[in-house]
């Protein structure tokens, strides 16, 4: 009885580690897919990782490499050779066509000379089994200069992908840092309420013993209301916002709800010289890359439409079976012989086509030029609004103690009767857009230098403003 007993216990027990494991797939040592865990802060490193993976345009993106691949492909099938088959059933009584079929079926006799059947011949069935096929020998390198802009463009396919995920990355870290000085504001807004509420609990207080009038438990209660107003607004743009991050990641708009606030704090950040940032950005810019790949592939274009005035050397050979029935026999034939052709008039149209392939070429050098004069003013946008947050964190540092010191000044003349209470209002009204500005230059720090590193095309998962 005992050894039953424990056998059943021992079934049990498996049952229930079994269980578990369907529940945390994590106890079966299978790896979850990425995706934000309920209850716990989500790192910025974790939500860029996100968007890499579900985000649709990063797909999309992917989705057109994988259509410049199969051109590739689809370019170099040219150099192979083409076969065909066909299989083909006919009946007539046609004169020409029964003389014709008799001699492919190995049928053909001598009545069939008579003119009765010349003329009035007796309808035959022919099914023909084919094989045919081709072979491209030279066209003057159209098809490897084909093969050569496909490869480019496939190139130009990858750099885009990766420009598209730098600028998902830039995405996602503005809007993790949205939330966060949203949140930022909220927590100011919820401090501005509680002094708001103090303030006029003292007014109150100093109402019931003749030290205020009326008309400040007025001021004081209306400067509350709106403090109030102002916090009910924070918290909704910090559900707007985490939703919209939810949608940069490409998951469900209500699956975030909880940001590491840390992220955003002071942190010395590297900032090298303008001149190198420039240099960096022209050689490194994946979107540079992809125009200058577009264009060496036009440039193949070009030379391409040029081959088509050249000779073309092709191989032909075909085998068929004819007969009778479709499983009757019958005779069978081949032919193989070359075809040289060149064009040598065909009313401008090659022409036409290579002054057109020309004229691409012709305006992708011009998108090239504009587009390194737009990144080098990117760049320098970029470089200064790092600068100029770098210098105002140190004012607005230097803000925040000053304007919460002054706070405190006046909260004790105020209760001592050596302040009004606008001037009181006043002074914490200072305090609060004070810090929210600090706050606010923070922001723009970690932004503007998310913008630089994606200027000079360095903005992936490795970055300082992703990883701090």
């Amino acid at each position: 009885m005992s050894v039953m007993t424990d056998r059943f216990r021992r079934v049990a027990i498996f049952l229930l580690a079994a269980g578990l494991g369907g529940v945390f797939p994590g106890a079966s040592g299978v790896r979850a897919q990425t995706a934000p865990q309920a209850g716990a802060p989500l790192a910025l490193a974790d939500a860029v990782q996100i968007a890499l993976e579900k985000n649709p345009e990063h797909k999309a993106a992917l989705a057109e490499e994988r259509v410049a691949a199969a051109g590739v492909r689809e370019a170099r099938a040219a150099l192979f050779p083409q076969v065909r088959f066909s299989e083909s059933g006919f009946r007539s009584n046609d004169p020409v066509f029964v003389f014709g079929t008799k001699l492919r079926e190995r049928r053909f006799t001598a009545a069939d000379f008579s003119l009765g059947r010349l003329n009035t011949p007796t309808p035959v069935g022919i099914f023909t089994t084919r094989f045919a096929g081709g072979w491209n020998l030279f066209d003057s390198f159209r098809t490897q200069r084909e093969m050569q802009g496909a490869s480019l463009h496939r190139e130009a396919a990858a750099q885009q992908l990766e420009r598209t995920d730098q600028e998902l990355v830039r995405r996602v870290v503005g809007a993790y840092y949205d939330v966060l000085l949203a949140q930022k504001q909220q927590a100011v807004a919820e401090k501005s309420v509680a002094a708001a509420q103090a303030i006029f609990e003292r007014a109150q207080a100093r109402r019931e013993t003749g030290l205020a009038v009326d008309s400040d438990v007025l001021s004081a209660e209306v400067h509350l209301r709106e403090r109030q107003q102002e916090l009910i607004r924070a918290r909704n743009d910090v559900a707007l916002l985490l939703a919209a991050l939810a949608t940069s990641m490409g998951v469900p708009a209500d699956s975030v709800s909880l940001l590491n606030d840390d992220v955003l704090a002071e942190r010395a950040l590297p900032l090298d010289a303008l001149p190198e940032l420039e240099q960096r950005a022209v050689a490194g810019r994946p979107d540079l890359k992809r125009i200058g790949s577009e264009k060496a592939a036009q440039e193949k274009s070009v030379a391409a439409a040029k081959s088509a005035f050249g000779p073309q050397l092709t191989a032909m050979a075909s085998w068929e079976q004819d007969n009778v029935t479709l499983v009757g026999h019958g005779g069978n034939n081949w032919t193989a012989g070359l075809d040289l052709h060149m064009d040598l008039f065909d009313g401008g149209a090659k022409r036409a086509e290579l002054a057109r392939e020309r004229a691409v070429a012709e305006r992708l050098g011009h998108l090239e030029e504009a587009a390194r004069n737009a990144v080098l003013l990117e760049v320098r946008r970029a470089y200064y609004g790092v600068e100029t947050a770098r210098q105002q964190l140190d004012v607005a540092r230097a803000g925040v103690a000053q304007a919460q010191e002054s706070l405190r000044i006046q909260q004790n003349r105020y209760e001592a009767g050596l302040t009004t209470l606008p001037d009181l209002l006043a002074v914490e009204d200072a305090a609060r857009r004070t810090e929210t500005r600090y706050w606010q230059v923070v922001y723009q720090l970690q932004t503007s230098y998310a913008d630089l590193e994606l200027a000079t095309g360095r903005l992936n998962t490795n970055s300082p403003v992703v990883k701090p």
